[in-house]
């Protein structure tokens, strides 16, 4: 079947299997890597991606339900500045970054935030119930939210939340 979709703001196209997982579209047909294979059962969150505007597991989305989809990697967030605002709140916070979970912590972190510009410990908490991190301290990783949340306050409105 050939699947239509927005990858990263730009229409693409590719012809696979119906039963293909998103991730395998990803990595083989567009050489989008940071999303890991791992578990492949979704529960480790290595494999997160932007679906339609929500964060999800790509390794259990069949290319069927692909069609007609916008899908955001780390690989196009990377280009604004939200990306900009998660990595230095990160940095400051001292969260570790492996390079295997990253994509799936700093993907959350801008859902969270975009939902919630003025997370409580409790909503972070929640919000990374999803994501497996052996790298992190859960204190560092609310750390990094909550100076991210401030960092991108002060960006967007010239002031801290």
């Amino acid at each position: 079947m050939t699947v239509g979709f927005i990858l990263n703001g730009e229409d693409v196209s590719v012809r696979v299997d119906a039963d293909v997982r998103l991730i395998d579209i990803l990595r083989k047909n567009f050489s989008m890597i940071s999303a890991k294979a791992g578990c492949l059962s979704g529960i480790c969150g290595a494999c997160a991606v932007i679906f339609n505007g929500v964060v999800t597991k790509s390794c259990l989305i069949p290319a069927f339900r692909v069609h007609g989809s916008e899908i955001i990697t780390i690989e196009g967030f990377s280009q604004n500045d939200e990306y900009q605002d998660i990595v230095q709140g990160f940095e400051q916070a001292g969260v570790e970054m492996c390079g295997y979970c990253d994509t799936g912590k700093i993907l959350t972190v801008e859902a969270l935030l975009s939902k919630t510009p003025r997370p409580a410990r409790y909503d972070i908490l929640i919000g990374f119930k999803d994501v497996k991190c052996r790298c992190t301290e859960t204190e560092s990783l609310v750390n990094g939210v909550l100076i991210t949340a401030d960092i991108r306050q002060r960006r967007r409105y010239g002031r801290s939340s």
